[in-house]
């Protein structure tokens, strides 16, 4: 027996079975043979065959704690996690201070969902094994469950602490700075964990999640493909595979990745979400809300899922501005209203002094919504404007640099946890604060639930209502948000000329008509494919119809995808719309982008999500826009542009005025000549055109938000 447990000390397994076995042939009930025999066959990997000699050895001798802890970690490693639980408890309950027990029942709990619980066990294990590196790291992973980012930084550090190599404790390190925004301190524990284990796929799949929260595709892609090629089935590694394929535009491999994850796990909520948007990337919205309603019946109160589902019901023509804003309130109650908001220092109640003003934007690179913030930031009086940038993305390009030189300060918040920007803005002494994202990707609205700023504004990017009670303002317009509608806003309503504005486009060459050359009229849909319902290409198809021989350009980026581009035009073949008629074309730079409007005579909104960017830029090429008006502020988008640069008779009512504006029209080859050569002195000439006046209505806003504010904290009247 003594050399049989020598062999196994010094790792020679197969010596100390074959000791045992002889043992245990001329003494079948050895406690000691039996037990180390289970021991040694478990470290040869044969599970099954430990379990079952384990078990005799428990059976042999009952009040044996190891050997109850032992058979639970071979219980463990066959995922037969209520049979662990079982035999830890009863080795606690033989041995109460048992460190390993105590951390191995934690780690079942944990197993079994049950952070909190695992925590108390980890607790124990650490009050009497305050070294205990592994007990101390799996804590931080239960925290990390919870949610509990500080807390399981704590924990990752002090495992550090006792043993600087642990590869699980550096990779935790890695993850909670993912989530806390510390990219930089991400890289340097993921790549310190993966020198330590550099055959890790849950390892590999982590710095895939920071590649992609970096913008950096081609290599997350890379990690993503190297985990699961050491483990096929990896939770992570699927979750980010199906991501980053979906920010490629390969719709295919997405749902491939999803379809994986969800045989893994059917109940698997961020799976039914990920394939909620591979069905939004091709327009299926109506599919794409039944999957993220199945998340959201497994995972109710997840963040993330909430905020997507507000975002798809701006594409649903049935969601009115009454379930909308009620998406958006029970995220703000559920979510917003949960952290705690900031008590801020008395400020100087002056309704004349420079205002310091602050935009919260992953916007600002060459993104739609920065076009509409731009030229409102060129054109800032920064006598009366104190401008500070927070940029909550670390994509850069020609357009960073534009916000950049206009900003009088600018702080890259993007490696900022959201109480770390919040304690920024306040340590600014920001008195406007304003939300450029809305609910859409690389927002902060957490940040503005904490109330860090006085006065909190959403608009320019997704200004379609947050549900926050700490957002004060919304800047919209008439059309966009009608009075009818606005008790519904948790917001009060600050009307611009119009929602958005943009920079004069003059780099478009003057064309005529292309009808007048082709002999047929060619309609124009420039706009996302998630935007092109099954409603809207009924009605085009049925404008179509209406002008004999007309042909439709449909231009995306992900047209570029074969699946997406096969699937829209199966969509108008199925409306009776013959193939031949319809031109896709794909990704392509900004300048050939605008050129290709010179073979659009007129452009066609979708509906019920409109374009924003995508209508000025048809505008300013001259070629005008039909719209419709819907029954939410996504649905009115279109609309409120097109009637806000003088063409109100472009714009219906329902499908049937959409049909015969469309064909009225495009009977009038000498009208639209005109109107292509005279639209974009038309837009300078209107408000929401003038850039310069538009910033003026913005700054007008901002200084009566400020004068309100300053009367409301004087208890009085301020002139």
């Amino acid at each position: 027996m003594s050399a049989a447990a020598s062999a196994y000390g010094q790792g020679r397994y197969a010596e100390s079975e074959a000791l045992c076995r002889q043992i245990v042939q001329a003494v079948p009930d050895h406690f000691d043979a039996t037990h180390f025999l289970g021991l040694s066959v478990q470290q040869l990997g044969r599970l099954d065959e430990a379990q079952q000699l384990l078990e005799r050895a428990v059976a042999i001798d009952p009040r044996s704690h190891e050997a109850h802890n032992n058979l639970a970690s071979v219980y463990f490693a066959l995922q037969k996690l209520e049979a662990a639980r079982a035999c830890l408890e009863k080795a606690i309950a033989l041995k109460p201070n048992f460190p390993p027990a105590l951390a191995g029942l934690g780690n079942a709990l944990l197993q079994l969902n049950l952070p909190e619980q695992a925590i108390e066990l980890y607790d124990r294990a650490i009050a009497l094994k305050p070294d205990y590196a592994d007990a101390l790291c799996n804590r931080g992973l239960a925290e990390l469950a919870l949610g509990r980012f500080d807390r399981a930084g704590q924990s990752f550090a002090r495992a550090l602490l006792f043993q600087p190599r642990h590869a699980e404790a550096l990779g935790g390190k890695g993850v909670v700075s993912i989530e806390l925004k510390h990219y930089d301190e991400a890289e340097a524990a993921l790549a310190a964990a993966l020198a330590v284990r550099p055959g890790s796929a849950k390892l590999l799949a982590h710095r895939g999640r920071l590649n992609l929260a970096l913008s950096r595709p081609e290599q997350a892609a890379a990690d993503f493909d190297a985990a699961l090629a050491l483990a096929p089935k990896l939770e992570v590694a699927l979750r980010g595979k199906a991501e980053v394929s979906l920010s490629l535009g390969n719709t295919a491999q997405a749902i491939l990745a999803c379809t994986a994850l969800l045989e893994e796990n059917p109940r698997s909520a961020i799976a039914l979400a990920l394939l909620s948007s591979c069905f939004a990337n091709q327009g299926e919205i109506a599919a794409a809300i039944e999957h993220l309603d199945a998340a959201l019946a497994i995972a109710p109160d997840q963040p993330d899922l909430i905020a997507r589902k507000i975002y798809f019901l701006d594409f649903l023509s049935d969601a009115d501005f009454a379930v909308q804003q009620a998406a958006r309130k029970s995220w703000g109650d559920a979510i917003g209203a949960r952290l705690p908001q900031r008590k801020l220092a008395p400020r100087q109640l002056d309704p004349d002094r420079r205002i310091v003003v602050g935009y919260v934007a992953a916007e600002f690179w060459y993104h739609s919504a920065a076009f509409g913030l731009l030229p409102v930031l060129r054109h800032h009086d920064h006598a009366k404007f104190e401008i500070i940038c927070y940029s909550c993305s670390p994509l850069r390009d020609e357009m960073t640099a534009k916000f950049k030189s206009l900003a009088d300060v600018w702080v890259d918040a993007w490696q900022l946890s959201d109480d770390e920007l919040a304690d920024r803005i306040e340590a600014d002494k920001v008195d406007i604060l304003i939300d450029v994202s809305g609910h859409t990707t690389g927002n902060r609205l957490p940040v503005f639930a904490r109330k860090p700023a006085p006065v909190q504004v959403t608009g320019f990017g997704h200004a379609t209502g947050t549900g926050l009670r700490t957002m004060d303002y919304v800047l919209a317009d008439p059309i966009f948000i009608p009075v009818s509608a606005r008790h519904l806003l948790a917001e009060k309503v600050y009307d611009l000329p119009c929602l958005i504005t943009t920079d004069p486009i003059l780099d478009v060459p003057a064309s005529e008509p292309p009808m007048l050359r082709n002999g047929h009229v060619t309609f124009g849909v420039f706009n996302r494919i998630s935007k092109i319902s099954d409603e809207a290409i009924r009605v085009w198809s049925n404008v179509m119809r209406g002008v004999s021989g007309s042909k439709i350009i449909i231009k995306h980026t992900l047209l570029d995808d074969p699946l997406v581009r096969d699937g829209l035009i199966a969509r108008f073949v199925a409306q009776g719309i013959a193939e031949e008629k319809i031109t896709c074309l794909g990704s392509s730079e900004r300048a050939a982008h605008l050129r290709a409007f010179a073979e659009v005579d007129i452009s066609l909104d979708p509906f019920p999500q409109n374009g924003g960017v995508s209508t000025w830029e048809s505008l300013y090429a001259g070629v005008p826009v039909v719209a419709k008006l819907g029954h939410g502020a996504s649905s009115r988008a279109g609309g409120a542009i097109v009637a806000a640069v003088g063409l109100n008779d472009w714009v219906a009512e329902d499908d049937e005025g959409y049909v015969a504006i469309a064909c009225k029209y495009a009977a009038q080859p000498a009208h639209l000549a005109k109107l292509r050569a005279d639209l974009p002195a038309q837009i300078a000439a209107s408000a929401a055109g003038n850039v310069e006046i538009y910033a003026r209505r913005v700054e007008d806003g901002y200084r009566q938000f400020w004068r309100d504010y300053c009367a409301a904290a004087s208890g009085g009247e301020i002139a």
